[in-house]
């Protein structure tokens, strides 16, 4: 467990707070910087860091990062996660490009600031994302098919930590270009996997629904729907105190939003969402992480993505990629483990349990599937070639925001927090003021934003013994851990 502190090599600098780390864990700094082996070999990352050019809080930075990726890695769980199974390869290409290594640096310390709202670590984020976001425009200057993968995962970590609506957009665009420039050789990217899944989510993008527009009663119907399932799922979680808080917060979360009027501009949409985004991306570690039964945390990180799955269509100026399209593949993932557990159960009462908590879901993926088809051909029809890549897309010069308590901008998206031990003020709306600023330009230019198995068929079955895990586990054996967000 990471705790902040102080330490003479960065004690006089305000943005640069140190990171202590438990005994344990300093200990495998240590090593790693004594020996230069990287500890986590089962990641695969190469080039691995050389622990020579980095500082010793920066070392911390990555370590964390790595042992987190690296756990859920064993646990067999890394891709029920939306990052954890990513950053091998962002820590590959930061190797050889400082920018992207800052960026990974300022993700590291955002979801350390986020474990522990701290504001220190957040000033660390902001520092390093500063310096990635500088390194990005010069990298933009000189974009070619040699740097292509660093831009592009450059772009990708500072987007997802974007705290309002033209910080977001314009990395979005940036992204959209890269994407279009890697056509030709893409299937030589480190993130062609990627690339082919955003190649249908950017058409999406660049052309969403036309009828998008969702009624007063249609919107009523979908945010009921979410929280009658979430209601189920609150029953079945009685005795496992974290999975229940979790969902008592997206409950009270998807509540406002019924008692609130519909956005209507692409930056209210944002607002309305950024809560959600940043659970999306931070909760699934720290249920995986946890200690204990996995079935809980498995439906309640389904409930997590199919909520940002059912939800998309109130938030059209958004498109998928800023919430659903990245949640698609760990609730896909989840699907394929739930269903294994229900064939290991026969017709059991864990089985039924099991598949009637998972029908919102699996109704949620088989509708956002259905509505991104239609989508995607209604663009098809109009699309226009875009061009490559443009500079002034990545015309931000700041990165993220200085007040620690991300207070609501205003009242009208005050979404707050559920009255739990697990609440925290670092997943607030951040305030559009105090910028972090290398300059004299705002964020952007372009109006569009923390297990013995048995063996099966799939490799996600193979996570977990099924016949140790029904749904009988909610019922109790819950251990409370030592510290709630890790």
């Amino acid at each position: 467990m990471e705790a902040i502190g102080s330490d003479s090599e960065t004690q006089n600098s305000p943005e640069q707070p140190s990171l202590v780390l438990t005994p344990g864990t300093e200990q495998r700094v240590d090593l790693w910087q004594q020996t230069g082996s990287f500890p986590y070999p089962d990641l695969q990352v190469f080039p691995p860091p050389h622990t020579q050019e980095y500082s010793k809080n920066e070392l911390r930075l990555i370590h964390h990062l790595t042992s987190v990726s690296n756990d859920l890695l064993l646990k067999g769980t890394t891709n029920l996660a939306i990052w954890t199974q990513k950053m091998p390869k962002f820590l590959s290409i930061a190797s050889s490009y400082p920018y992207v290594m800052q960026a990974l640096f300022s993700f590291s310390a955002n979801h350390l600031a986020w474990v522990h709202s701290s504001t220190e670590t957040r000033n660390l984020c902001l520092h390093h994302g500063s310096i990635a976001l500088r390194g990005l425009h010069e990298a933009i200057g000189e974009f070619s098919r040699a740097n292509a993968d660093a831009v592009l995962a450059a772009s990708l970590l500072l987007q997802w930590q974007a705290t309002d609506w033209r910080s977001w957009s314009s990395l979005r665009a940036g992204i959209r270009s890269i994407l279009t420039a890697m056509q030709s050789w893409k299937h030589e990217s480190l993130f062609a996997d990627y690339i082919a899944e955003e190649d249908l989510s950017a058409t999406a993008f660049r052309s969403p629904l036309q009828d998008s527009s969702v009624d007063p009663t249609e919107r009523h119907a979908l945010l009921q729907n979410a929280l009658y399932a979430l209601q189920r799922l609150q029953m079945s979680l009685t005795e496992h105190d974290m999975e229940l808080s979790w969902v008592n917060q997206l409950f009270a979360y998807v509540q406002r939003l019924q008692g609130m009027n519909a956005a209507q501009t692409p930056e209210e949409q944002f607002n309305y969402l950024y809560q959600l985004r940043k659970w999306l991306a931070w909760v699934p570690v720290s249920l995986l992480q946890r200690q204990g039964g996995q079935g809980p945390a498995l439906l309640t990180l389904a409930h997590f993505y199919a909520t940002a799955l059912a939800l998309e269509p109130l938030f059209p100026d958004l498109g998928s990629s800023f919430c659903s399209a990245m949640a698609l593949p760990p609730l896909d993932a989840i699907i394929r483990v739930t269903d294994a557990m229900q064939s290991q159960h026969g017709m059991g009462p864990s089985a039924m349990e099991i598949a009637s908590l998972m029908q919102y879901p699996q109704q949620a993926v088989l509708a956002y599937r259905s509505r991104a088809m239609q989508s995607r051909q209604a663009a098809l029809q109009q699309e226009s070639p875009m061009l490559g890549i443009n500079p002034d897309t990545f015309s931000y010069t700041t990165f993220g925001n200085l007040s620690p308590a991300f207070t609501p901008s205003t009242p009208a998206y005050d979404i707050g927090q559920a009255s739990s031990a697990c609440s925290t003020p670092f997943l607030e709306v951040p305030l559009n003021q105090s910028s972090f600023t290398y300059g004299t330009q705002s964020w952007g230019a372009m109006p569009s934003p923390s297990f013995p198995p048995q063996t099966f068929t799939t490799q996600e079955e193979q996570i977990y013994d099924y016949s140790g895990m029904s749904l009988g586990d909610f019922r109790g054996g819950f251990v409370p851990p030592a510290t709630i967000w890790t």
